[in-house]
C-alpha cells in the first residue's frame, strides 16, 4: 500500500472529514500539522500548489485536498491509488 500524507490544521472541518474518510477505510497516514509553524506550511504551499489545508499526498502522488480526496474515493479510484506500486 503507498504511503499516506496529509497537511493538516487542528480546527480545519474539512482536514477533519479527510482524516475521517482514511481512518473509515482503514488507511494509516501521516498526519503532518501546520498549525504555528509557518515553515511548514510553506514548504507545504511549494509542494502542493496551494496554501489551503488538508493537502493529502498517495504515494508520491499530490491528490489535492478533500474534496478530491472525496471524488477519487466516489469514482472507485482512491484504493486502486493506494494499490499501485508503481508509484
Amino acid at each position: 500500500m503507498q504511503d499516506v500524507t496529509i497537511y493538516t490544521s487542528r480546527l480545519c472541518g474539512f482536514c477533519m472529514r479527510a482524516k475521517a474518510l482514511l481512518e473509515s477505510k482503514s488507511i494509516p497516514f501521516k498526519e503532518i500539522s501546520v498549525d504555528g509553524k509557518p515553515e511548514l506550511r510553506q514548504h507545504m504551499t511549494q509542494l502542493a500548489g496551494s496554501r489551503t489545508v488538508p493537502q493529502i499526498w498517495v504515494g508520491g502522488v499530490h491528490v489535492g485536498g478533500c474534496q478530491e480526496l472525496y471524488a477519487l474515493d466516489a469514482k472507485g479510484q482512491l484504493d486502486g491509488l493506494l494499490h499501485n506500486t508503481a508509484g
